[in-house]
């Protein structure tokens, strides 16, 4: 890899580090030149629209991160709610590990940092609610379930997810984020068509 891509790899990996874990508005770009380590100039000669510009990208790549995981998650387990269950006790883990303090939760970098910024961004962040409803209506079709209750569940599962993080970052516990992978088994019932 160049010393150009490295430079540009840096600087999203440290952009992205810091907008999940102290917000967008939090995160000056001389903060991000200098913990990136980065040559002074090139945030503009990679992103030239600047914060905004670097915010989409830094999106773009933790959804492809996360899809990633689904998958990896999902086909390592016998039914989709399994998967799902441990992709949440994953989560809880990287919760302690960062202190409750490493990351913020999606939803509310999407409803609180990026809809008042622009529309652009505010789309960026409702096509990923839109992915990982995609991913998990796909799985959960496979195993048998409708397209339409899917759709459904796969939102219901989004939002706890979601809900749980915030719940536990504010807590500082990871238990309501195990609570919610324990509701899971519900829909790992429910899809098994198990009483």
């Amino acid at each position: 890899m160049s010393e150009k891509s490295n430079a540009k790899e840096a600087i999203v990996n440290t952009a992205a580090r810091l907008f999940f874990s102290q917000g967008y508005h939090a995160t000056g770009l001389n903060q991000i030149v200098k913990e990136s380590q980065a040559p002074k100039g090139s945030l503009y000669h990679y992103f030239p629209q600047g914060k905004e510009e670097l915010a989409h990208v830094c999106i773009h790549k933790t959804n492809e991160h996360i899809l990633r995981k689904f998958e990896e998650t999902f086909a390592a387990h016998a039914n989709t709610a399994e998967g799902l269950q441990q992709f949440v006790r994953d989560m809880a883990d990287e919760a302690e590990a960062a202190g409750f303090t490493g990351f913020m939760p999606f939803s509310f970098w999407a409803a609180v940092e990026t809809s008042c910024i622009s529309s652009d961004l505010r789309a960026d962040c409702q096509s990923v609610f839109a992915d990982w409803q995609v991913v998990i209506t796909k799985h959960l079709v496979l195993d048998g379930m409708s397209e339409e209750q899917a759709r459904k569940t796969s939102l219901l599962v989004v939002a706890l997810m979601e809900g749980a993080l915030i719940i536990s970052l504010t807590n500082q516990s990871k238990q309501p984020l195990l609570a919610a992978a324990d509701h899971l088994a519900a829909v790992a019932k429910h899809v098994q068509g198990t009483p």
